[in-house]
């Protein structure tokens, strides 16, 4: 029987909450929250918002998530890739449930490479996100958004058939950080901008040739 991903997020939020219960006696007062590109902390913040301040994003992020797609004005075309849209989610609410672990791991002593972590978290996404851009129909809450993609679903269409290939081999790039971690924001952040306007550029050069 397939869990609801209402349910994924709840447990996911619910099981950060109490991670944070218990890891709150032996956290320090000051708490290290951020790190800068070579991994190294450039941030810190006070017990209380080091330990539940992510546990709130991720109840945030889940519950837009979950909420986005119930008031898109095409959720109609949504429920025909449903089950795709759900493992995203899920897989977003593991990415930043992971990452608290992982916050809380360092401020407990176990430092691990907070940039090997970013680079097979992000390589997931990006790949996922790949499986998903394909079956995606025109909406407002998840896709290549552009003026022309939600214009014309012909534009729509390929430009989400060629985004699919193009963000799986930028879940392959990012894993090159995991090999590389002190370049691991420009393995990542380079080509997911030169990508995005790529397809930005090719969405309009499509419109055009329908247009003609």
């Amino acid at each position: 029987m397939k869990v609801k991903v209402e349910l994924w997020v709840a447990g996911l939020v619910a099981l950060s909450v109490l991670v944070g219960v218990y890891a709150y006696p032996r956290m320090p007062d000051l708490m290290a929250s951020h790190w800068d590109a070579r991994g190294e902390v450039n941030g810190h913040m006070s017990k209380f918002w080091g330990v539940f301040l992510l546990p709130i994003v991720l109840a945030g992020v889940g519950g837009i998530l979950l909420v986005l797609p119930r008031i898109d004005p095409l959720r109609k075309n949504i429920e025909s890739f449903r089950d795709y849209f759900d493992r995203f989610i899920i897989l977003i609410s593991l990415f930043l449930f992971v990452v608290y672990v992982h916050t809380l791991l360092w401020n407990a002593g176990v430092m691990l490479n907070t940039m090997v972590l970013v680079s097979v978290g992000l390589a997931a996404v990006f790949y996922y996100l790949g499986v998903l851009l394909p079956h995606a129909k025109r909406n407002w809450t998840v896709g290549i958004r552009t003026p022309w993609t939600l214009s014309s679903e012909v534009v729509w269409d390929k430009t989400h058939a060629l985004g699919g290939k193009l963000y799986k081999a930028m879940g392959v790039i990012a894993l090159l950080g995991v090999f590389v971690p002190q370049y691991t924001l420009v393995v990542v952040v380079v080509p997911i901008i030169a990508l995005s306007f790529y397809l930005i550029v090719y969405s309009f050069l499509e419109f055009r040739k329908l247009e003609k």
